[in-house]
């Protein structure tokens, strides 16, 4: 990104709907307890209608990098500060919820893991460091990434998404003002505006949740997309420890019509394997059989049992 580029982004903060104050908490620190958390209520609740508003065009971003992924791309966020700690919590929930490699999904927040913990706000507002960053994690043409900054204009993230679209890589742009620079460079704009902050321009709040929300839409479609769960059960779990064993005898049971114990038994003849399972004890039949269902299916279970 050209300095004339950045020069042109950095417009007046105070203009940006993050920034702006709001009304509704303007004596918020003048009110007993029980109002002031009332009114912080009553703003939060502003936040799923936001979301809302913006599904269809998360809808096109779940289909895109799942179209993707089903060619071996990959997922990546960036961002700095809260829309950075969201990203990488997003992407570190997915292998332990999904069983998938911790490389499908992946987090870059400006300043590195350091930053998780304490806040290194200097690195953001460099472009370079942003595409620098997302070159060091191997990021290639097959692969998408999701920008993501409420502001709509942190250079740390535009640097990122200019370098991703000049390889010709997908790009996903989430922000939380209306026609945002992050919403002009990126193939899909995905715009939450949640409206100002009860705390002026503490984006933590509405627009942290907003992100969140919108963040788990994406990698939970995403997963659906590709046949890690059988209606809303996650028969990706791998059983490793006795808890996850207890979760995938229960998906079996759910998700085959049988009792626990039957469960149990098919969960020790699948070799561990909930997806085999499920299909064993729908069908009747033999692992070998389940297993040749499932190859033919893609991996879905509700096409393997259609089939």
């Amino acid at each position: 990104m050209c300095e004339a580029d950045i020069s042109e982004m950095q417009m007046d903060l105070g203009q940006l709907l993050t920034e702006q104050r709001n009304s509704a908490s303007s004596e918020i620190d003048r009110v007993p307890t029980e109002q002031m958390l009332q009114i912080i209520n009553a703003e939060d609740q502003k936040v799923a209608i936001a979301v809302s508003a913006a599904i269809p065009q998360l809808a096109a971003a779940v289909d895109l990098v799942a179209g993707r992924a089903h060619k071996g791309g990959r997922l990546f966020y960036i961002g700095a500060g809260t829309s950075g700690r969201l990203g990488v919590l997003d992407a570190a929930e997915c292998p332990p919820t999904f069983s998938v490699p911790a490389e499908m999904v992946q987090g870059i927040i400006a300043g590195g893991e350091t930053a998780l913990s304490k806040a290194t706000e200097a690195t953001e507002d460099d472009p370079a460091v942003g595409r620098n960053d997302l070159l060091a994690r191997g990021f290639g043409k097959a692969d998408t990434l999701v920008g993501i900054a409420a502001s709509g204009r942190t250079p740390y993230v535009l640097g990122a998404i200019a370098e991703a679209k000049a390889m010709g890589a997908a790009t996903i742009g989430i922000s939380c003002t209306p026609g945002a620079e992050l919403s002009q460079r990126a193939d899909i704009a995905i715009e939450l505006l949640v409206g100002p902050e009860v705390l002026t321009g503490s984006t933590r709040m509405k627009a942290g949740t907003a992100t969140k929300l919108a963040l788990n839409m994406l990698t939970t479609g995403m997963m659906i997309r590709l046949g890690y769960t059988y209606g809303n059960l996650m028969v990706n779990v791998q059983p490793k420890n006795e808890k996850l064993v207890d979760r995938a005898q229960r998906i079996i049971a759910d998700g085959a019509q049988v009792e626990r114990t039957k469960a149990a038994e098919l969960l020790a003849a699948s070799a561990g394997n909930v997806k085999t399972a499920i299909v064993m004890g729908c069908l009747g039949i033999s692992r070998e059989a389940a297993e040749g269902k499932l190859r033919e299916a893609a991996g879905f279970v509700v096409k393997a049992l259609e089939k």
